[in-house]
């Protein structure tokens, strides 16, 4: 029961983003491929401006690198975007969306923008350890909003994040009590979230169509990060002078 009623903000996110991605899907339909696009580049430039807004608090650009680096490596080494893909295309025959050229690249690109950034492990941290859901409140209109434009652009497979999202975002709920030192500690966050911007950066890149890096691969790069910072401070030359 206690964790049933710390979800509620995972579940009002949930629905948003299945709501916003159905309502998109059928308008999608009838909208000419050009304006798709256009919105779809929309998308793309505002994601691009978030990402840069993040990596901008970073205090430590090494950091935010180091973990880019080692974050996808480990993420192509495990196969995360090949295995979302694959995924995917489970979802788009059983959805009989065999048809649908973007189903898979909206799939993976809108759990890449709904998952990332500093709001999702706050809200969860909230929702889990305060019983309170205003941050993922917030994030549950933003992510509707976005979701009604990415699925009239890219068809059904935002309409399946929904359901990653309800994992992922339940299963950081759940963590909340592990991952506490990382919200409470200003660099640790900061140089997080720094990541994640780089991440939605790359993601922009893919939704205006320049270049697609497969950003999955770069996702243990968030988990990465504030490692990196640790690992540092017990270096001799990363030590705080004590006063």
């Amino acid at each position: 029961m206690r964790y049933n009623l710390a979800m509620r903000g995972t579940l009002l996110n949930t629905a948003t983003v299945a709501t916003g991605a159905t309502v998109g899907w059928l308008v999608g339909k009838q909208i000419p491929g050009s304006y798709q696009t256009v919105a779809l580049h929309g998308l793309g430039l505002v994601t691009c401006g978030l990402g840069v807004k993040m990596f901008l608090q970073s205090r430590n650009p090494l950091i935010a690198a180091l973990a880019m680096a080692g974050g996808g490596v480990i993420g192509l080494a495990i196969g995360i975007h090949a295995g979302i893909g694959e995924l995917a295309e489970w979802f788009k025959h059983s959805l009989g969306q065999g048809s649908s050229p973007r189903f898979v690249d909206g799939l993976i690109t809108s759990f890449v923008l709904f998952c990332i950034g500093p709001m999702t492990l706050l809200g969860c941290m909230q929702d889990a350890l305060e019983k309170k859901s205003e941050l993922l409140s917030l994030k549950a209109t933003m992510d509707g909003v976005a979701a009604v434009f990415l699925a009239a652009a890219s068809g059904a497979g935002v309409l399946v994040t929904a359901l990653l999202l309800l994992i992922y975002q339940g299963a950081l709920t759940l963590a909340a009590g592990w991952l506490r030192p990382i919200a409470a500690d200003e660099e640790l966050l900061a140089e997080t979230t720094a990541t994640g911007g780089a991440i939605l950066f790359a993601t922009g890149l893919g939704l205006l169509e320049i270049k697609d890096l497969h950003t999955a691969n770069y996702l243990p790069a968030v988990f990465f990060a504030p490692a990196a910072v640790m690992i540092g401070r017990k270096l001799p030359w990363g030590r705080k002078p004590q006063t």
